[in-house]
């Protein structure tokens, strides 16, 4: 009842930037939260950033810190990663998640997009 769809991805330098995007449609009306993860080659996916659907607070993982910030256009319903000064270990399939009010799984994903930054 919630769709996202990640775009944005690509390949990138050290310490360049790219801003991936996630566009919601359905049930916006609720959502708790939308949230980027990312799981690189060989390893176990892991949580980016999360932004509260409503409230519009946000967090983020102390990898990234700094330098990536999440935001919203709510005209769009779309959610923003603008991911600064990008390192090679910041390589790997992004993906946003929708997480429903009162529930603790993430109940929506979108299908990822790939994003490598070379050294």
């Amino acid at each position: 009842q919630v769709q996202l769809v990640e775009s944005g991805g690509g390949l990138v330098q050290a310490g360049g930037s790219l801003r991936l995007s996630c566009a919601a449609s359905g049930r916006t009306f609720a959502l708790y939260t939308i949230d980027w993860f990312r799981q690189g080659p060989g390893k176990e996916r892991e949580f980016v950033a999360g932004f509260r659907w409503s409230g519009g607070s946000t967090n983020y993982a102390d990898s990234v810190k700094d330098r990536f910030t999440i935001s919203r256009d709510n005209a769009k319903n779309t959610v923003y990663l603008q991911m600064n000064y990008l390192k090679p270990e910041d390589t790997a399939v992004y993906y946003c998640a929708g997480r429903e009010i009162g529930r603790l799984r993430y109940d929506y994903w979108g299908q990822g997009t790939q994003v490598t930054v070379s050294s």
